[in-house]
């Protein structure tokens, strides 16, 4: 069996938790960049994760606090898809990452650190991007800033939205 070793994301697990759902709460908010929103669809949403694995690590959430898969409509469905898609295009534009590890954990004991609200993570992986320092420091190196990282994506989301655009109607009706 192999294991997969993630000691940096201890800060996150031991931090206070708020009772409001930070998903719903960036969702509502009028400040993207406060909230590290990238995109906004119809019934979804791409959010940078604030504890990312590696630079660039997305998160596709729904609008709607739903924490079940199976509990989607065929929109919600189609859109969560399709922006982890536009996601792909914009880190391999922006970021030129070698692979992704692209999941949902849909409950608690399948690591959901926020079971009750569903959303898919995109996270770019660079060839050699897990080093001596996780393993032997339990240190995480991200080199670049969250917020230089926000304006990339948030720049490259943008020149994709016409993309969003063409399928827009497709997702309106589906709802």
């Amino acid at each position: 069996m192999r294991i997969l070793w993630a000691p940096w994301r201890i800060k996150y697990i031991l931090s206070p938790k708020k009772r409001k759902c930070f998903l719903c709460e960036a969702a509502k908010s009028n400040n993207d960049e406060e909230n590290l929103v990238v995109f906004r669809g119809y019934t979804c949403f791409v959010i940078l994760n604030k504890y990312p694995y590696n630079n660039g690590h997305l998160m596709i959430a729904t609008y709607r606090h739903i924490g079940d898969l199976a509990e989607l409509n065929i929109a919600e469905l189609f859109e969560l898809n399709f922006l982890a898609q536009l996601a792909i295009k914009a880190l391999r534009r922006t970021m030129k990452p070698d692979g992704f590890n692209i999941g949902l954990n849909l409950g608690k004991v399948a690591g959901a650190g926020v079971k009750d609200h569903i959303h898919v993570h995109v996270v770019p992986r660079w060839e050699g991007d897990t080093n001596f320092m996780p393993v032997l420091a339990e240190t995480k190196v991200i080199p670049e800033a969250l917020n230089s990282t926000y304006k990339k994506l948030k720049k490259e989301f943008t020149n994709l939205s016409s993309e969003f655009e063409k399928v827009k109607s497709i997702i309106e009706r589906l709802s």
